[in-house]
């Protein structure tokens, strides 16, 4: 029988999600009886305290050494890792990030096999794990905060003061927006989380080249897909498969919404290759009129050249000096850029958060750790045995690096 625990987050801060709640275990346990047992650490930060677990048949426990199988959300630190055991956190190794050279270097001297959530994949390629949508729509929420503060016009919740998606769809009944433009840019998992909000303020969707063109009375909204803000730098065409393959030969088509648009909530993915949507010397133009931007994104020096530096859910915003290019404390007048870009967004809903990767995580992983053979896993191990998994053979310069 296999044992499998859910691990107590360690970093610092640490975060409240969880792969599993209460009601999850109960559940699976009953399904996976005499195959998999479940067994859960003790946490004070836990969205789900130890008492749900406790009421739900997993009495929490100091240690999780009998446990085979490791769960984990965020990066477990180096001291707390367990030689020899299997684990399941996103690691922030797969890109090369220099900050968590030491971490994968540990995991490979302690013998454990890691799988990054992050490239737990469908053999088409779709990831099968995500927080993705919770990012977008706790991003475009905040983004609906930071222009109600910024304004003056209405007060709602933090997200991270909301109980839960219920709530906040609560709260956003007090919005009352003029007759503003707004953006969102990305149709992934992102993108459609932000439109689940944008979508509850019950204002209009505009076609982008109306949102350009039309004046409008009351607030309207647009979404861009990538041929809306690139195009081909040699002719002005766009072809979409190209753009992914080669976005180093487009540039952007963005600015003319700069000049329409009072908002923008930015949830594409960015490749460093392609063009950023906009230049840093574009914001101190005359026509600039984005006053708003919430980067979910939040790729520091990526397609949103005014995200400077990540903010924090204990301080969402920041301010700029459209002239100077100068942070100021966050909403220091009304002619500043205020800009939300918070980088661990879905943690401010951990509870909603938690139970959607834990259905993903059920449907799509525990059956393959009842596999002789799996794809999936496979495709995710970064390490195994003292060694790089073979698909992430490429990082071994990164782990023998300075």
């Amino acid at each position: 029988m296999l044992k499998i625990g859910l691990i107590r987050e360690g970093k610092n801060p640490p975060d409240k999600r969880v792969v599993f709640s209460p009601t999850q275990l109960k559940r699976l346990q009953a399904k996976y009886a005499g195959e998999l047992r479940f067994f859960v650490q003790e946490s004070p930060v836990r969205c789900f305290d130890d008492a749900a677990y406790a009421a739900a048949g997993f009495p929490p426990q100091p240690d999780l050494s009998a446990c085979d199988v490791l769960l984990g959300v965020k990066e477990v630190p180096i001291a707390q890792l367990m030689a020899g055991k299997q684990y399941f956190f996103f690691s922030h190794t797969i890109k090369a990030q220099p900050y968590n050279r030491d971490l994968l270097r540990a995991i490979l001297a302690k013998d454990i096999t890691l799988y990054d959530h992050e490239v737990l994949k469908k053999p088409s390629g779709e990831r099968v794990v995500a927080f993705g949508r919770w990012a977008g729509i706790v991003g475009a929420y905040m983004g609906l905060w930071t222009y109600g503060e910024k304004s003056g016009r209405y007060r709602i919740k933090q997200a991270k003061d909301c109980f839960d998606l219920a709530e906040m769809l609560e709260e956003l009944k007090k919005v009352e927006l003029p007759a503003l433009k707004l953006l969102i840019t990305g149709r992934g998992r992102v993108g459609l989380g932000a439109l689940e909000i944008i979508r509850a303020l019950g204002i209009p969707e505009v076609q982008p080249e109306a949102l350009l063109r039309e004046h409008f009375p009351q607030a309207v909204f647009a979404v861009l897909d990538c041929q809306h803000y690139a195009k081909r730098a040699q002719d002005g065409g766009f072809q979409r498969e190209e753009f992914f393959t080669h976005p180093e030969r487009y540039v952007s088509s963005f600015q003319r919404y700069t000049e329409v648009a009072d908002m923008l909530i930015a949830a594409a993915y960015w490749d460093h290759r392609a063009p950023r949507l906009f230049e840093r010397e574009d914001v101190g133009q005359p026509g600039f009129k984005l006053r708003v931007i919430a980067d979910i994104t939040c790729d520091i020096d990526g397609s949103i050249p005014t995200t400077i530096r990540p903010s924090t859910i204990a301080e969402p915003v920041y301010d700029l000096d459209l002239t100077a290019f100068q942070e100021l404390p966050a909403f220091s007048g009304a002619e500043t850029l205020s800009v939300m870009a918070i980088d661990n967004l879905p943690t401010a809903l951990p509870r909603d958060a938690s139970e959607d990767f834990g259905e993903q995580f059920a449907q799509y992983v525990l059956p393959e750790l009842l596999l002789q053979h799996s794809e999936v896993l496979e495709g995710a191990c970064i390490a195994r045995g003292g060694q790089l998994g073979p698909h992430f053979t490429y990082l071994q310069s990164y782990v023998d690096g300075d």
